[in-house]
């Protein structure tokens, strides 16, 4: 498996993508991030076109058990974050 793009990495790309400095690319991908995650937080959700939908998803109240214990307790509602990867990027990777 390789290894990760770094943020760093991924700056540098987008600013040769948008012939941009890498200072216009970072801002432009730090401003993505934050309304992704106000937009996410608020309920909402974000569709990437080509890359996937993330959105926010709430999970009721269950009962969890610790495997070091076995102990069993309830575990209150939460939220959890999901992303559901295009259906374009899926088949590019898989061509």
């Amino acid at each position: 498996m390789a290894k990760p793009m770094t943020k760093t990495q991924l700056v540098a790309a987008l600013a040769e993508k948008m012939e941009a400095d890498k200072k216009t690319a970072g801002a432009a991908l730090d401003a993505i991030g934050e309304i992704i995650t106000a937009e996410v937080a608020g309920g909402g959700a974000v569709t990437l076109p080509g890359v996937g939908k993330i959105y926010c998803r709430e999970r009721p109240e269950r009962m969890v058990r610790n495997p070091a214990t076995g102990e069993q307790f309830k575990k209150e509602a939460d939220k959890q974050v999901k992303v559901t990867i295009a259906k374009a990027l899926k088949d590019s990777v898989n061509a």
